[in-house]
Formats: C-alpha cells, structure tokens, sequence
C-alpha cells in the first residue's frame, strides 16, 4: 500500500471546522460568493465521517436561511447575494443533513425551482437564463427532496436532457456540447431520479466512463485530461447508478485518493502534493463512501446526501 493508506478523518474534520472558523483566510475570501456550496461540502463530509455534532446546527440553519429570499423563494450563495438554484439545492440538502426542512416554505421554494424549467423542459440557473443540463439535474434533484416532482412538466425534462446524449453514450451541457463526467454525473442523476434511466445505454457509457480512469488510479473528467480526485465522485457516483462500477479498479483509484490528503494538517487535494480544499475533501470522501471505505457513511449516488439522509426522507411516512 502507499504511504497515505489510511484516512487520516480526524484530521480532516478538524480542517473543515477550522476552515470555517477562518473567515479571512485565502480559501475563505475566494468562496465567498459560494459560501451555500462550501457549506454544503464541509458539512456532508462531516457527515460521512460520523462528526455532524461537531457543529452547532441551530447556527447553520440560522446562517442558510439569512441566504434566502422570501420573495422569490430561492436562496443565494452567502447573505445578500442573488439567489440560484445552485445554492438552493445545497441549502435544501444542508436541511435535510439536520433533519430541518421545517424552516422552509416547501412550497415557495418549489415554485422558484419550476418556475425556471423551459419551453422545451431545459431549467435556466436563475433569472438571467443560463441553461445547462446542470440545472436539470438540480431542479429535479431539489424538487425530489421536497417531494414536489408534480410541479413541474417531466417528460419535457427528461426529454431535454436526453437530448444532450451524444454517439459516445456521454452527455453535454446542452445539445451537441462534448461529453463530460460532471455533465454525466447531472444528466444520470436526473435521469435517475425521473425514473428514466432506460434511455442510457449502458455498455457504452460504462465504457466511456470506465476509460476516465488514469494510469495513476485517480479518474479525469474528459480524455487527455489529468486525474482529479473529484471525479471520483462524478464517474463512480454515475457508474453505480447505470450498474458498471466494477469495471474500475477500486483499489487504484483508493489509493490515489488517499496519496491527495494532507496528513499533517488535513484537508484532500486534487491530486497528489497540491493545496487543500474543502470542495476535494468533499469529493474525496464521497468517492470513498462510494467504494464503501470503512467508517465512512455510505452515500446515495443520485441525491449526493448519505443513505441514512436519503432513507428518512423518503421513507419516513
């Protein structure tokens, strides 16, 4: 085994509380306008590794919900800001972590969401009209959560994202757009949660998607491109849900993932000796728990939130 062969998770719950202690260090000044997304990240991880109780959650869900607008039900990056489904996704999931979607206006919020599908059922990111097959994937996935689906026009969704399916079996953010795992990882999961999963053939993406994985064991996003550890959150997470995930080596790419941590300080990399992050640590972790990596929570591969999380929404009557 490799020299960073253990997780070294007590160090890393210690960064991500610390992280968030630090409101003027470099990390923290350049997340700022994606401090809903941060939250998101750190928090989850926490999660999995068993340390939610490591912070106050009636402070956190105070602090989501300063970043909401009651006029238009959606919710912004950090306080202040213009709200995007971007961040009203990871507010929702951040609620669901706590067990707390009680301090929303279920019904508020899932009409911000619906109101931004499209003529042709693609969904725009906030009022200025941006679409991406990312935002499908984040309507589809917020609205789920708050059991609220029949608000918006399905076949219309999921045909828009099937649309954006190219000859490789991969996926874009729009129509015609290059296939890439992020892109994939949104178009599956959507395509996941609207129950429509037969439209994917399977062979073919599996083998697009298994073919991401490096010589080093870490996986890339597109061909040519170097490993990056949060892909192993992107390609593992979509090759569960279309049932390939053995067609990767596990052990290569847990090793991989484990060569990015800092283990003096905490804290996981993109890839081996650079900078720390909070967004990697996530991603990190979660490919773990994917790989069912002992002592970490395992995780839902569609709603990116611990089984447990997903389990009490849904089957909680």
């Amino acid at each position: 085994m490799a020299d960073g062969a253990e997780l070294a998770a007590d160090k890393h719950v210690r960064y991500i509380v610390t992280v968030e202690k630090k409101k003027d260090s470099f990390e923290s000044l350049v997340m700022e306008h994606i401090r809903l997304n941060g939250a998101y990240w750190g928090l989850t991880t926490l999660d999995l590794l068993h340390k939610l109780h490591a912070v106050d959650a009636a402070e956190v869900v105070d602090w989501i919900m300063s970043c909401y607008h009651p006029e238009s039900g959606g919710f912004g990056g950090n306080v202040g800001h213009d709200p995007h489904v971007l961040y009203t996704l990871s507010a929702v999931q951040v609620l669901c972590l706590f067990d707390r979607l009680d301090v929303l206006d279920v019904d508020k919020v899932a009409d911000y969401v619906a109101g931004l599908q499209n003529e042709d059922g693609s969904f725009s990111g906030d009022i200025w009209g941006e679409v991406d097959t990312r935002f499908s994937y984040i309507a589809l996935c917020t609205l789920s959560l708050l059991h609220r689906l029949h608000r918006i026009d399905m076949q219309k969704a999921v045909d828009f994202v099937v649309s954006c399916k190219n000859l490789d079996g991969g996926f874009g953010a729009m129509p015609g757009g290059e296939s890439h795992a992020g892109q994939i990882f949104c178009c599956v999961g959507a395509l996941a949660i609207a129950g429509s999963l037969h439209h994917i053939d399977r062979d073919l993406l599996g083998w697009w998607l298994c073919e991401r994985q490096c010589k080093d064991g870490g996986l890339n996003g597109r061909p040519e491109k170097l490993a990056d550890v949060c892909y192993s959150w992107w390609v593992l997470s979509s090759l569960i849900m279309i049932d390939r995930v053995h067609w990767i080596d596990k052990e290569k790419l847990t090793k991989f993932i484990l060569n990015c941590q800092d283990k003096e300080n905490g804290g996981i990399s993109d890839r081996p000796d650079n900078a720390v992050d909070i967004y990697h640590t996530y991603f990190g972790v979660a490919g773990l728990s994917l790989m069912e990596y002992p002592g970490v929570k395992p995780m839902d591969p569609a709603y990116a939130l611990p089984l447990d999380v997903v389990n009490r929404i849904f089957l909680r009557k």
